[in-house]
């Protein structure tokens, strides 16, 4: 069992689906499968096909090719021990065999929106995942082709109770849905360019999905089978695979192979008229790797009508404070202006009562307010937003939104959210929950309480302020920008509350009652990262200094001091386990980037990090090509959390100069 490859793989289409799974190809996580579809973009995500069970005949002797854990403790088939090779760039590709033959299978997973431009009307939107097998060897071959299938939430499991499969089969084709309780479910379908189907339906029971186990999860799933595919193949033949949500209302054309092979050609000119401009900024082979990861998590949100950042997978949904903080990285530096100015303007129509909202609705819902470093994220991004393009229409467009955000805080808004008179900091106050980005709660009670003045929060909130008064001196406010501006120098004299000389470092908060918290967390170095700094370069080099001997690992930052009490050093164990660790210790990996922007901006001497760990964690390491969103606080930082993190990535990509 140790020696199974458990690293990940992962496709996405632009609107939510997506398809993973394990290099030894057995399923370890609720999230694996190779087609599940977001029936509302990008959420209602429904695992569909799971995968197909392989088996090769040559010479009359049968070889299987899958790998699969059981509940009951074993691993069958064995399928891995012929596994002689895989590849994640551009496509996840195994190939098995012995001395006598092999087979290849790859995995293409199309764009989902026809139309790129949602603005341009109704996008048409679909679902599908193809799969080629190629085989080569000296005699002919019968390959059998199993589907294993469902409908479930991806966050469930599934059970055979309940719920039933109709499928109706048809010249390669079938046409497969569930029935549970009665409703008919997602349609969908499998295609096939060549082989003879057989029907014989029946369940697998009793899988075993290892990764939920250790999380403290529910981890035992049911599979239904509606039949078998059975295909001869000679030396050098492919066998091409489609599955696609959906029924087609017309007789579709027969697939061909080379339906394979133009989707992959597709995606690389898709990719190629997004990232032209930027490709050739680095000879690197690693800058295309990080464009596509960087690609991934751009999706299309339907109940908006336009563009979302997915914040992590496999679970996370979009969050507001993660696509501000990975927008940058994701589109500024790869000069995907259209897709910033879309998600900046979805977000400012979204204000209410000076707030932005940190999750979107699906259908239906509303907003969730529960955030009070969006909105400053927001000013702080619009900012560099305009600093890249000069776009200032959009400043015109956007500046009654910085009013309102700035009026709300001032005056007060949700969770008592306002400007302390007395200083001008912001300070809120709402017992159980939790505001920052630190918000972990458990029953109620948050893990990491930061009510009062937090200093990241100040520090945006200076920066707003320094923002406001630019941007009200350039659309010819000068009184409103004057207010602002003698605003911002209270507030900065204000931070030096914040400064603890004792520790040449920054308290983290400053409670309600006064009461300064000392603990060494990184937010002391979000502060310093900012476009407006409010601190003198003396008090930030000392700052970076601690951070640099008790917080910097080869991941990223520890969200808390080795030293300090509270300080957990492994992220696992029981969800409630690994809530408590959470931001008490573990490393984040997104930090760098706050880190390597604040030493640049105080020392002329090279950034004491070393590049190369992370990026050999984004090419080897968890999910092939990407980053995980946190790590161990101990050696040797395991990789822990979402195996693919969008403001990770996007750190990365935001600091190709400095790496490469």
């Amino acid at each position: 069992m140790e020696n199974l490859d458990r690293r990940e793989w992962l496709l996405t289409n632009g609107l939510g689906s997506m398809s993973s799974g394990t290099v030894c190809d057995a399923r370890t996580r609720t999230y694996h499968g190779w087609l599940i579809a977001a029936g509302d973009p990008p959420t209602g995500r429904t695992l569909l096909l799971s995968h197909l069970e392989a088996t090769l005949e040559v010479g009359g002797r049968v070889w299987e090719l899958g790998t699969s854990f059981w509940i009951d403790g074993a691993i069958a088939p064995l399928g891995y021990r012929l596994l002689l090779s895989f590849e994640s760039d551009p496509l996840p590709s195994w190939v098995w065999g012995t001395p006598n033959w092999q087979l290849s299978r790859q995995l293409v997973m199309p764009y989902g929106m026809k139309s790129e431009n949602p603005e341009a009307g109704e996008p048409h939107l679909q679902h599908r995942i193809l799969i080629q097998y190629r085989y080569s060897g000296s005699q002919r071959a019968v390959l059998r082709l199993r589907p294993l299938i469902g409908d479930r939430d991806f966050h469930h499991q599934q059970s055979s109770l309940g719920v039933e499969f109709s499928s109706s089969a048809r010249d390669r084709e079938l046409d497969l849905q569930a029935i549970r309780d009665g409703e008919p479910q997602t349609p969908w379908q499998l295609r096939w360019t060549a082989g003879e189907y057989t029907s014989d339906g029946f369940w697998y029971w009793n899988y075993d999905l290892p990764e939920e186990h250790q999380r403290g999860l529910a981890h035992s799933e049911d599979l239904y089978s509606p039949g078998y595919l059975t295909v001869t193949l000679q030396p050098g033949t492919r066998v091409t695979l489609e599955a696609r949500v959906g029924w087609p209302s017309e007789e579709a054309p027969p697939m061909t192979n080379s339906d394979f092979q133009e989707a992959v050609i597709s995606e690389e000119q898709r990719l190629e008229r997004i990232y032209g401009n930027v490709l050739s900024l680095s000879d690197n082979p690693i800058w295309p790797q990080l464009l596509r990861a960087g690609d991934r998590f751009l999706v299309y949100r339907a109940s908006i009508a336009g563009p979302t950042v997915i914040a992590g997978y496999h679970w996370f949904n979009d969050w507001g404070r993660d696509t501000l903080i990975a927008l940058p990285g994701l589109t500024l530096t790869t000069q995907r202006f259209e897709v910033a100015r879309g998600l900046l303007s979805t977000f400012g129509r979204y204000c209410y009562k000076g707030l932005i909202p940190n999750a979107f609705p699906d259908r239906g819902g509303d907003p969730a307010y529960n955030s009070i470093d969006a909105a400053l994220w927001w000013i702080e991004i619009l900012g560099l937003y305009l600093e890249a393009t000069q776009d200032w229409d959009f400043l015109e467009e956007q500046y009654p939104v910085v009013r309102q955000i700035y009026k709300s805080f001032r005056g007060g808004t949700l969770y008592n959210i306002c400007v302390d008179a007395r200083d001008g900091l912001v300070t809120w106050e709402a017992p159980g929950v939790a505001l920052t980005w630190m918000d972990a709660v458990i029953d109620g009670c948050p893990i990491t309480p930061r009510p009062g003045k937090a200093v990241e929060i100040n520090a945006l909130w200076y920066s707003a302020l320094c923002w406001s008064a630019q941007w009200a001196r350039q659309l010819g406010h000068h009184e409103i920008a004057a207010r602002y501006a003698r605003e911002a120098q209270i507030v900065k004299a204000s931070l030096q509350k914040f400064w603890n000389g004792k520790l040449g470092y920054l308290y983290d908060r400053i409670d309600p009652d006064d009461r300064r918290d000392a603990s060494i967390r990184p937010n002391a170095v979000l502060a310093l990262s900012l476009h407006h700094c409010g601190f003198p370069a003396q008090q930030g080099r000392q700052v970076l200094e601690v951070a640099r001997d008790r917080l910097l690992t080869p991941y990223g930052l520890r969200s808390l001091s080795p030293e300090d009490p509270e300080y957990i050093g492994s992220y696992g164990g029981s969800r409630l386990d690994r809530d408590r660790a959470y931001h008490q210790g573990t490393v984040w990996s997104w930090l760098i980037g706050p880190f390597v922007r604040s030493w640049q901006r105080f020392y002329d001497e090279p950034v004491p990090f070393n590049w190369q760990p992370l990026l050999e964690h984004f090419q080897q390491q968890a999910c092939l090509g990407s980053v995980s969103e946190i790590f161990d606080g101990d050696a040797p930082h395991a990789p822990r959390g979402a195996v693919a993190q969008a403001w990770s990535v996007a750190e990365l990509i935001g600091h190709w100069e400095t790496i490469f």
